[in-house]
């Protein structure tokens, strides 16, 4: 069976500033996905964000901060992901 079929779900009632939800709606449509599924992506993907960000400071605290140098390092790792994203997204 396909997973999202089996899927359990929260039916929610949420306030959202009318620019904010007009813009949604739009960005949802142009995905070709309904504004449920499209704020389910944006939630999904903030809270994937929220567990990187943890596990950054997790081990911040385990074995210090980061430095100026290694995030350096990181920030052109994640600039040649995004632009290898890109490539293969066109």
């Amino acid at each position: 069976m396909l997973p999202y079929l089996t899927m359990t779900v929260r039916k929610l009632s949420v306030a959202l500033e009318a620019d904010v939800a007009e813009a949604a709606s739009r960005a949802a449509e142009r995905a070709g996905m309904s504004l449920s599924a499209w704020l389910n992506h944006a939630a999904e993907h903030e809270l994937a964000i929220e567990a990187g960000l943890d596990s950054v400071r997790e081990w911040e605290a385990d074995h210090g901060e980061l430095t100026a140098k290694e995030l350096a390092a990181a920030d052109r790792i994640l600039d040649r992901v995004i632009q290898d994203s890109k490539r293969r997204a066109s």
